[in-house]
């Protein structure tokens, strides 16, 4: 697989790319985030996993074009479309139009944030009740004061999906001042970590988010998919230590 530095991301883009068994990433485009005159480049990543009767899991959804379609169909049929944050719903809307018998499930506060984009039938992640994923992958809600992040861990194949609780922007892909940026922030490659504008966030909510990172080290992942930056091929269960040591032990 090349990487593109020019577009800070990596590149082929809107292609299956294959982790371990039944589970593929995309890594999508740069969308831009951020206050206005500070927003950052992001490069976006998607994950599939496929379940029991070729139904698809399909997590933090980027950008889909006709030819990743005509993959995804070869793959199986998605049944599942996940918006796992309030940021993490974009390209969900497209999906659904394409793939219009699979559930949506999305995270609070997508619906306020999103407004007339998401007009269509959707579910709740947020729920008391299990997941029709439940006898394939393991869904942990993570809340904090500006949003819940749903994290998933497919056993099988040791793999665990997160999407902002980690991010992890390698150096040769970001300009001078990016670069600065991110390491301020401590999420720059190697030593990724929950950016520390979110651990604000979590200043009510650490002794449920260090009861949540517990659950994953027990996990005991090999590998650990980033929406955003370099994701961890192997070594997970060490990058969970590492990367929040900050709230094991504080």
């Amino acid at each position: 697989m090349s990487d593109d530095p020019s577009q800070g991301t990596y590149a082929p883009l809107n292609v299956l790319k294959s982790v371990a068994d039944n589970v593929w990433l995309v890594d999508g485009p740069v969308i831009r985030f951020g206050p206005p005159g500070l927003k950052m480049p992001f490069p976006t990543r998607m994950t599939i996993i496929r379940t029991r009767a070729s139904g698809l899991f399909v997590h933090s959804p980027t950008a889909l074009t006709p030819d990743l379609m005509a993959a995804i169909a070869e793959l199986g049929q998605p049944r599942w479309i996940i918006a796992p944050n309030r940021l993490h719903y974009w390209w969900t809307p497209d999906w659904k139009a394409a793939f219009p018998e699979a559930e949506v499930y999305l995270a609070p506060r997508i619906v306020e944030q999103a407004g007339s984009r998401i007009d269509f039938r959707y579910s709740d992640l947020d729920r008391d009740q299990g997941y029709p994923w439940d006898d394939h992958i393991t869904t942990l809600p993570i809340p904090s004061s500006y949003m819940t992040e749903f994290v998933f861990f497919h056993g099988a194949s040791r793999t665990l999906l997160l999407t902002d609780l980690i991010e992890n922007f390698e150096a040769k892909k970001l300009s001078f001042g990016m670069r600065f940026l991110t390491w301020i922030g401590g999420c720059l490659d190697p030593n990724g970590s929950m950016p520390r504008d979110m651990r604000l966030a979590f200043s009510k909510h650490k002794p449920e988010l260090r009861a949540a990172v517990k659950k994953m080290i027990a996990w005991d992942p090999e590998r650990i998919i980033l929406a955003h930056g370099r994701w961890y091929r192997h070594d997970g269960t060490a990058e969970l230590r590492r990367a929040f040591k900050w709230v094991l032990d504080g």
